[in-house]
């Protein structure tokens, strides 16, 4: 499986993968999907957010346990975030069937999308629209960098886009969802194990800053009659990384956007995206309302007009500590030894925290040697994704089989 996925939406040029929502690329990867869910007998279907489903046992019965996760990317992204999770759920059952379990709970592996937002800005686009946090009307708002909407993209992949929104009926249907994914950390590589449980998802959000100056020539403008935006942009730059060491918090400006973008003009306008997280709410409004505050006085002594918009947020996810618990319980179980699973917090955002307001949610972590995410660099060892797949066949065994 790992190497026929490999390719799909890989560049040559950085090694890393371009799988965007909607693209030709995202459509290899649901095919892909469609196509390991036929092998295995399993019935497919997609739903009117565009996630993919792949069923083992009656979709209707209720109290269904379901595992999977995502496929798309970040722009270059690595090739184990999302994918190892999608992946490891078809090896899971793999396993379940070759212990010759009997299932008593339907089972499902799902593909939600467009989780990263690459294309859209906004992160967990499928599993937003079917819990109901993003709704129809703002669906309908999101565009792309080339101006593209989402639905006109759905529909130019195939997709009506004129169903999209909350699905109550289906989540009703989900007894327990749980999601497996690469660590995007070191805290399993520090303390030795291969395997680990989620507990929460850190508090986290992304905003925009538009730096509103004058363009003008590169090599004319005297500096006193310049109001150039990037300057106050490179400064807040700086102050989010101030900001988020004095509160033991995260924050990043990694996306930009220049005009008029020449090389011999000062630019007029400078968009940057702030993207910050921290353990607490307390702690993220801080960060976030120092680095505003910093942005609009290094704004206000070039002279410069500055918004700031908040694109989206997602409040601190609590794992609920029953469905957590008695994970922990059945691989303490499984363990030759008794050994407790290590139980850890994170900063990524992920489906199964969109979800975890709807239905029963829970996470395992598999170890990422070097901790890097996000970049092509990122890598998981094969003897520990392959102890990834006997927890997660473990967890399913124990949810959906006993």
């Amino acid at each position: 499986m790992w190497t026929s996925l490999r390719p799909i939406g890989r560049s040559d040029a950085s090694g890393g993968y371009r799988r965007y929502a909607w693209t030709g690329a995202d459509a290899d990867c649901r095919l892909w999907f469609r196509m390991q869910a036929e092998a295995r007998r399993l019935d497919v279907e997609t739903d009117r957010n565009g996630n993919q489903w792949a069923w083992l046992g009656d979709p209707t019965a209720g109290d269904a346990v379901v595992t999977g996760s995502h496929l798309d990317s970040v722009p270059d992204g690595g090739a184990f975030d999302g994918p190892l999770g999608v992946v490891s759920a078809f090896a899971a059952l793999d396993e379940l069937r070759a212990r010759g379990v009997s299932f008593r709970r339907p089972l499902a592996i799902v593909n939600f999308g467009d989780e990263e937002g690459a294309r859209f800005g906004l992160a967990c686009v499928g599993s937003r629209l079917t819990s109901g946090q993003l709704t129809r009307e703002k669906a309908f708002e999101l565009r792309d960098a080339d101006g593209v909407s989402l639905p006109q993209a759905m529909e130019a992949a195939g997709h009506d886009p004129a169903g999209i929104g909350p699905d109550p009926e289906r989540l009703a249907r989900i007894g327990a969802f749980v999601e497996l994914h690469v660590e995007q950390g070191r805290a399993l590589d520090l303390s030795g194990d291969p395997v680990g449980i989620a507990s929460a998802i850190w508090p986290h959000g992304r905003w925009r800053y538009d730096f509103h100056g004058e363009a003008n020539h590169a090599g004319t403008t005297r500096l006193v009659d310049r109001h150039d935006p990037m300057l106050p942009y490179a400064e807040t730059v700086l102050a989010a990384r101030e900001q988020a060491e004095l509160a033991g918090a995260v924050a990043t400006f990694g996306k930009i956007a220049v005009e008029p973008n020449g090389v011999n003009a000062i630019p007029s306008l400078v968009r940057g995206w702030l993207d910050a997280r921290a353990a607490d709410q307390e702690s993220l409004d801080t960060v976030v309302a120092g680095i505003e505050t910093a942005a609009r006085a290094h704004a206000a002594r070039q002279g410069v007009d500055l918004a700031v918009v908040r694109e989206s947020f997602t409040p601190i996810v609590e794992f609920g500590h029953a469905l957590r618990d008695e994970i922990g319980r059945i691989l303490g179980e499984a363990s030759a030894d008794g050994v407790k699973v290590p139980v850890l917090g994170t900063g990524a955002g992920h489906d199964a925290g969109i979800l975890s307001a709807s239905i029963p949610t829970a996470m395992l972590f598999v170890r990422n040697p070097t901790g890097v995410s996000h970049s092509p660099a990122e890598s998981a060892a094969e003897d520990d994704c392959l102890a990834g797949v006997r927890a997660l066949a473990d967890v399913l065994e124990g949810l959906a089989c006993r």
